[in-house]
């Protein structure tokens, strides 16, 4: 794939492609908050929702393609304090989950309704303060740019277009299909328990895998 005169090849496309569906069908803030007000206030608030987390998407991509990765490496200890947050966060929604009477991704939850410019705000702070996001355009990113290809700045915004693309026509389809799923499980307890394992020990995975890197970051 060519873009002003700067070469990306279809194996990094592919390879960011696949990455970014990973990353988004690992639960997480951005799936929880979408999928929460969905059931809650209805389709059309979770795709509002689901704007602002794009909006949140394209504010770490550009800062990303701008120089945020240089703040991290002059002042690394802000990146390490992102990564063990994000391991601190990611945790406390496993056990959340995991604990008896926790409650699992498609379980309804008592929301407020909320008019939509705070559920776009909602959706977009939910994705700047979501460490997988951080970790996509600071970590994950980088290794498809090939600097030999042409401008890194190009194939930093293609690549995270690719990114953005994936996420949201995945997360678009969860919202949509948010409320079926919870009324499905509703009526089956024992699917419901099992949802809530997974989902938990989906985030406890992520945030065990984050937390080996924390060392790794902080070595001089």
């Amino acid at each position: 794939m060519t873009v002003l005169g700067t070469e990306v090849p279809w194996a990094a496309v592919g390879g960011m492609a696949l990455a970014a569906l990973v990353m988004v069908l690992t639960p997480g803030p951005n799936m929880i908050y979408l999928v929460s007000r969905s059931i809650s206030q209805g389709r059309a608030a979770g795709l509002v929702s689901l704007g602002g987390t794009v909006v949140g998407f394209f504010v770490y991509m550009t800062l990303a393609n701008l120089g945020l990765a240089v703040v991290f490496v002059v002042v690394p200890w802000l990146y390490i304090g992102l990564k063990a947050a994000g391991v601190v966060y990611l945790a406390h929604l496993a056990w959340k989950a995991l604990r008896p009477g926790g409650a699992g991704l498609f379980e309804a939850r008592a929301l407020t309704r909320d008019p939509r410019w705070r559920l776009f705000r909602m959706g977009l702070i939910t994705n700047l303060l979501n460490p997988k996001a951080a970790v996509m355009y600071l970590a994950l990113i980088p290794q498809f740019i090939d600097p030999v290809r042409g401008s890194t700045v190009v194939q930093g915004f293609l690549l995270g277009g690719i990114q953005i693309s994936v996420s949201m026509i995945v997360n678009a389809l969860i919202v949509l299909a948010a409320g079926t799923i919870a009324g499905f499980l509703t009526s089956r307890p024992s699917w419901t328990r099992w949802q809530r394992r997974l989902t938990g020990g989906l985030l406890g995975l992520v945030a065990v895998g984050l937390a080996t890197e924390v060392p790794k970051a902080a070595r001089p």
